[in-house]
């Protein structure tokens, strides 16, 4: 039991924490026939963007590119964060070296010696909600449309 709902500007620093800290997320995608599919991947917060790689055969590459939004999901069902976002496929050598080593520190791999199916995905937030009980429900949207609120 919480000691009451956050204000609003602590669950947005709560959640820039969490951003800044988590490695894994799970990413929510789905298919041109509306087939559903979740996944954990890691990925880099560089302050305003969200940073994947995955395969672009795999079912979340396909559904990425193909759909160029996802649904991210971080933290326990007690904490959750969730973000909403626009995708921008981009090939390996496309990122900075420098944006790519800090993902690669970041998650513990190197997409870039994966081989050639590899993409960069990077998610520009839209929409983030985040709450911990049903006390924090309302006010649980701390941005939309791509605007902080708080």
């Amino acid at each position: 039991m919480t000691a009451g709902p956050r204000p609003g500007a602590r669950r947005r620093s709560d959640t820039e924490h969490r951003l800044r800290t988590d490695v894994d997320l799970w990413v929510a995608t789905a298919s041109a026939d509306q087939t559903p599919h979740l996944v954990p991947l890691s990925f880099d917060w560089d302050g305003e963007t969200i940073l994947l790689a995955t395969s672009l055969g795999s079912a979340t590459g396909r559904n990425l590119a193909a759909r160029g939004v996802a649904r991210l999901g971080l933290g326990p069902t007690r904490d959750v964060t969730l973000v909403d976002g626009e995708v921008e496929v981009l090939d390996l050598d496309a990122l900075p070296a420098g944006e790519a080593d800090r993902f690669a520190a970041r998650a513990g791999f190197d997409p870039r010696r994966e081989g050639g199916s590899y993409r960069w995905f990077r998610v520009r937030p839209r929409r983030i909600q985040a709450w911990r009980e049903v006390d924090e429900l309302p006010g649980r949207e701390l941005m939309r449309d791509g605007r902080w609120l708080v």
